[in-house]
Formats: C-alpha cells, structure tokens, sequence
C-alpha cells in the first residue's frame, strides 16, 4: 500500500466514549421529558452526527428540538462526558510505530473540534498527530465525507497517499467519496458486515491488524 497520510476516526477507533456519550443522550432526553433507552440500546449513536441519532431518538425533524436535545447534551458532556472515555489498548504503540515509519496523522472526529483537542491532549496523544480535525458547534463538518474534504484541501493532500481508519459505514462511506483507501475497524461500534458492507479496502480486527496492513511490521 502507497500512503503517507493516515486519518483516524476518533470515537470507537481510538477511544472508547461509550459511557460518555450514552450517559449524555440519557441525560439530554431525561432532561426534555422522555423515558431514555438503556445505555446498551444507545451503542448505534456512538460515530454518527449527533443531530442524526437526536433526530431519530426524538422522532423528529424539527431542528428546534433537535438544537435544545444537542444543547442539554453538551452541557453534561463538557465538564463530565468528556472525560467518560478510555484509549484502546495498544493504541499509543501503534500511533508511535506508525509515526516512526514516517507517516503524517490526523485525527478526523464528527466530533466538535474543541472536545477533540481537549480529548487527545487528556490522553497524551497531541504530540503523535500532525493536527485533529473535528465538526464546529454549529453542525458544519459533522458529514465525513464533508470533513474528509476539507482536511485534503487544508493540508494539500493527494487522495491517493491517503487512508482512512474508521469504525462505522461514514468513515468508509467519507472515504469512498473522495477516492481515499480505507481501513474499517471492527472492535469499535461498527460491525465487520456494516464495514464490508460499504466497501471497507481493508478489515482491522485489533489496533495492531493496521500496523500489518500499513507493512509496518
């Protein structure tokens, strides 16, 4: 494989932010009145937009209850549900092998940039990555493809020395858009029959199993 540029997703990819952002979505719709689903229903809101999974945990459209649901959320979420969170094992190791082998990183979250950064730099990461790109507050770049795009054009990049690793259909979904290689990733919250589903280039069942297909090793 030809790259230089490796894009991590965050959630699911380099953390784990179940306890996080469950117990944040809990809070929000409790917050609003609704009865929320327990925190093992709520797995499939770990990588999408948040305003998606509001939408269909709300039933609803209206961007108005939509805002107040994502409004309530990051009020728990920014001074507690940030730090609910934990690395994958074996992720620093690889991130360093992988920079040792000259490659430039970025990280790629729909996650707002500001919880990003704070989150890389909690577990020590900053230095391991050439910069972190997230959504802004107002839901722009929350759309993978959208924030794939804007981080080629910002850093100049050629899509062919590119390659995403990611946990969910938007990742692969993203990548397929701007004709960027990807790496789909099965011990986070997508499952090996979503990825494949969306023509994920490659599968990655453990961190170490993306050292091997970047022939690292």
């Amino acid at each position: 494989m030809i790259s230089s540029t490796i894009l991590f997703d965050l959630d699911g990819t380099l953390t784990d932010p179940k306890l996080g952002i469950t117990r944040c979505i809990q809070y929000a719709l409790s917050e609003l009145g609704y009865k929320p689903p327990d925190v093992n229903e709520l797995h499939w809101c770990i990588g999408p937009p948040l305003k998606d999974s509001f939408s269909q945990l709300l039933k609803t459209l209206d961007d108005t209850v939509i805002q107040q649901a994502i409004s309530v959320y990051r009020r728990r979420f920014a001074t507690i549900g940030l730090f609910e969170n934990y690395l994958y094992p074996e992720i620093p190791e690889i991130l360093k092998a992988i920079r040792f082998a000259g490659y430039k990183t970025f990280v790629a979250t729909s996650k707002p940039y500001i919880y990003a950064t704070q989150i890389i730099k909690y577990f020590g990461l900053s230095l391991l990555f050439d910069g972190v790109y997230g959504s802004e507050l107002d839901g722009s770049l929350s759309i993978k493809g959208d924030l794939i795009q804007h981080i080629l054009l910002t850093e100049n990049l050629s899509p062919s020395t590119v390659i995403m690793v990611g946990d969910r259909l938007h990742d692969i979904i993203g990548a397929k858009q701007h004709h960027i290689a990807s790496i789909g990733v099965t011990y986070g919250y997508g499952t090996e029959e979503e990825l494949k589903a969306h023509d994920a280039d490659f599968i990655a069942h453990s961190p170490n199993d993306i050292l091997k297909l970047l022939e690292i090793f």
